[in-house]
């Protein structure tokens, strides 16, 4: 076996060229930021994990602008944007309702846009805004947990109709038709009919 593996190496080496495999070598590298490796999409637990990083700051005792700052360091782009934002707005002596307004509100996620009612709800009401950062964290999970069994379902469905065109005329010519012609060649040949 050793043997093979050494000979497949050198075939390899004289066919290829040692510089071209070091090239493709070294043009391999891991996605960039917090992305899949296999598909290369944005990680779709991201907000929530970032979610969690805000309750948890915030209960640790930190003040909400520092947290918003803090937090917005490892989540994701479209998250951080709305985090430093309002972190640096509250910073500066804004009034919360103001820093936690974005410009397009209409075209944020789902995670972003409660996270900002509940950032303007929580200041205009006084209430703990730790403890409803992670409910909302815990709900985007949950919210990505449905959406993954509900893709798993759709793909379920979508591969029958493939498996069903393929199996049925091969049940139809192995199972059926003998069937049918061995039964019909005793009818006839008993002269029934």
């Amino acid at each position: 076996m050793s043997v093979a593996a050494l000979a497949l190496a050198l075939a390899l080496l004289i066919s290829v060229g040692p510089l071209a495999v070091q090239r493709r070598v070294r043009t391999v590298r891991p996605p960039a930021g917090r992305t899949s490796r296999t598909s290369g999409r944005l990680d779709p637990l991201a907000d929530a994990a970032s979610l969690d990083v805000l309750a948890v700051c915030l209960d640790a005792g930190m003040a909400v602008p520092a947290a918003a700052r803090a937090t917005a360091t490892s989540a994701p782009p479209q998250l951080a944007a709305l985090l430093r934002r309002a972190g640096d707005l509250l910073a500066l002596g804004a009034d919360p309702a103001v820093a936690w307004t974005a410009r397009g509100e209409v075209g944020l996620g789902v995670g972003a846009g409660a996270l900002l009612r509940l950032a303007r709800r929580s200041a205009a009401s006084g209430a703990v805004l730790a403890r409803g950062v992670s409910e909302l964290a815990a709900e985007t999970r949950q919210d990505v947990n449905h959406n993954a069994a509900a893709a798993a379902e759709r793909a379920s469905v979508v591969i029958a109709g493939p498996l069903g065109l393929c199996f049925l005329p091969a049940f139809v010519c192995l199972g059926l038709i003998p069937v049918v012609a061995g039964l019909a060649s005793d009818v006839l040949g008993s002269g029934l009919v």
